[in-house]
């Protein structure tokens, strides 16, 4: 399987089949699994072996072969399942630090994700500093010998900064700090994560990897010591467990993203070179586009743009309102990695509850819009965004 292409692990890697030969993966839809005999149980409860299951909670057939199949994407020892990708996030950075430990987190992070690094660690006692991800003389400064692990956004939300990740993680590691790298935009497609340095990579399996809006999920890869001794031990005792039918939406969203992905990037590409010097915009946001501040680092990391597109229109709010409620074949919805175009108004919705002066530091502008380009045909997308920027 190592020498597999991504494509073919996508469909193959990580099934089991019970002794009926199913083509398609089983459901195995239960919270307790049965023993012979009670010194079978006793030993379990010890140390379950290789396909042996105490309680859903802790593991589950059907998670387990998503588990197994995104890590071989990865290129992980292995990966653990959750209820979704906040719980992925959440679980992560809380089952790693405690009370007196240090640890220094991008300040472009999604709105749930601030939360946790501003409000909620630093309750627990843990000492958070925020830094412009894309400065590595920031990262320098704000390290410490006592700074525990390192957090970022690849590609940051919704405003698509690319943070070096080589870099990053030279400067973590020499302090002895866990690196730690959120990557749906970028996805699992178009960034080898781990290989560019980091040690914990999460995904929210909500977003790409579902890819058809059906579904919560997450998923946590690293190398086998994190996953079992310090992840896992945490998750299955707070219980921000996958459900095993999510887990086979996910297995079936895994077969066809790399598809979806490529041909969403496609178009995502398209748009912006369609956009380019619009009068009615400030700004065309995109990793691969011509005059994105990171173009460069963006290509030595990615081997595609990504699929979302930011658009800073001219006009502000009201702008930005009038483009969104013209859109025909985009919807409006805060989710992204859709089959279906999505945007949203990042200012009102996903980080509303960042002061205006907050927002103004991370460029989130009253004008910005974020588009998740879906699977729509790329013409019939452009002329739906055009027609909507010619009623802002």
């Amino acid at each position: 399987m190592t020498e597999w292409t991504p494509r073919t692990k996508l469909v193959h890697a990580g099934i089991k089949r019970s002794q009926y030969g199913e083509l398609s993966e089983a459901i195995f839809l239960t919270q307790g699994f049965a023993y012979d005999t009670a010194e079978q149980a006793e030993a379990r409860f010890i140390e379950a072996g290789e396909d042996e299951y105490v309680y859903a909670r802790y593991g589950n057939p059907t998670v387990r072969m998503f588990e197994e199949r995104i890590a071989a994407l990865e290129g992980a020892e292995d990966a653990f399942a959750t209820a979704s990708g906040m719980a992925a996030v959440s679980g992560t950075l809380f089952s790693m630090l405690s009370a007196g430990d240090h640890i220094v987190a991008a300040r472009a992070l999604f709105g749930s994700c601030l939360f946790i690094v501003q409000t909620i660690l630093p309750k627990w006692g843990v000492e958070v500093t925020l830094v412009d991800g894309t400065d590595l003389n920031a990262w320098r400064a704000a390290m410490r010998p006592d700074t525990k692990a390192v957090f970022l956004e690849a590609i940051s939300n919704p405003t698509l900064e690319v943070i070096d990740i080589r870099g990053v993680s030279a400067i973590a590691h020499e302090f002895g700090a866990t690196v730690v790298v959120d990557n749906v935009f970028a996805t699992p497609i178009f960034q080898r994560t781990l290989e560019l340095g980091a040690d914990v990579v999460i995904y929210s399996a909500t977003k790409h990897i579902d890819g058809q809006g059906r579904c919560l999920g997450g998923v946590v890869l690293g190398t086998k010591e994190f996953i079992r001794k310090t992840f896992e031990p945490f998750n299955k005792h707070t219980g921000p467990a996958l459900s095993p039918f999510n887990a086979w939406i996910m297995l079936k969203g895994l077969e066809t993203m790399d598809l979806r992905c490529r041909a969403q990037a496609d178009s995502a590409a398209a748009l912006v070179e369609s956009l380019q010097g619009h009068a009615k915009l400030c700004r065309v946001i995109f990793p691969f586009a011509p005059d994105h501040p990171q173009l460069k680092l963006a290509k030595t990391q990615m081997t595609a743009g990504g699929t979302v597109v930011s658009l800073d229109l001219k006009g502000g709010k009201a702008a930005a309102f009038r483009f969104l409620n013209a859109l025909e074949i985009v919807t409006m919805s805060n989710n992204l990695g859709d089959a279906k175009s999505l945007a949203t108004h990042p200012a009102t919705t996903t980080h509303q509850r960042l002061t205006a002066e907050e927002r103004q530091a991370l460029g989130i502008t009253d004008g910005l819009v974020r588009v998740s380009i879906g699977l729509e045909d790329s013409g019939d997308l452009i002329r739906d965004i055009s027609q909507a920027l010619d009623e802002a």
